[in-house]
């Protein structure tokens, strides 16, 4: 976001720095009979221009490089860990999805990712908050292990407040047994 703002500064300065230099001598003005169109500009003018467009090029290349951060953080975010019924052990077939969240966090050191623990609608709520909060941390516990420092991790439990689907069937409640990935840049 910083860059984004360091490009507009500099495209504006660009922009109010390039004003034209008018040449008031009679001797550099072409004659009526002269068919040959007098091309003339300043060094200033040429530098400006230059400096406008490696100012659009930077910004473009910003732009695109905050859009491609952007759409990997809505992929990411889309990932979810599940759980076994009553369980809070991270299963194999969930270990990539840990493990490209711990690639972005640490390409990205000045992101932190919250893990967002959840249950589904069975049990106490007091249980489910447990639950979830163990989830949370057992997904915590293997990204720190993948070497994620653990002031770039929190953690969070939701328990049964936030589910995915809401039925009285296994399908719902298999939906809902998940820890989530929230990444906020510092």
């Amino acid at each position: 976001m910083k860059k984004i703002a360091a490009v507009s500064v500099l495209l504006l300065l660009a922009a109010c720095s390039s004003t034209p230099k008018t040449d008031s001598s009679t001797g550099s003005q072409p004659s009526k009979t002269d068919s040959t169109p007098v091309i003339s500009h300043s060094t200033e003018e040429n530098t400006s221009v230059s400096a406008a467009s490696a100012a659009d090029i930077e910004a473009k290349k910003l732009a695109d490089e905050a859009s491609k951060l952007e759409s990997e953080i809505r992929e990411l975010q889309r990932q979810s860990v599940y759980f076994d019924f009553d369980r809070h052990v991270v299963k194999p077939e969930y270990r990539n999805v840990v493990q490209q969240q711990a690639a972005f966090i640490n390409a990205h050191k000045n992101h932190n990712v919250t893990v967002e623990g959840n249950a589904d609608e069975r049990g106490s709520n007091e249980y489910n908050l447990a639950l979830g909060d163990k989830r949370a941390n057992a997904v915590r516990k293997n990204l720190e292990l993948l070497g994620i420092p653990g002031d770039q991790i929190k953690t969070v439990s939701f328990g049964e407040e936030k589910p995915r689907l809401s039925c009285r069937e296994e399908k719902c409640w298999q939906e809902n047994r998940r820890a989530d990935f929230v990444h906020k840049h510092n």
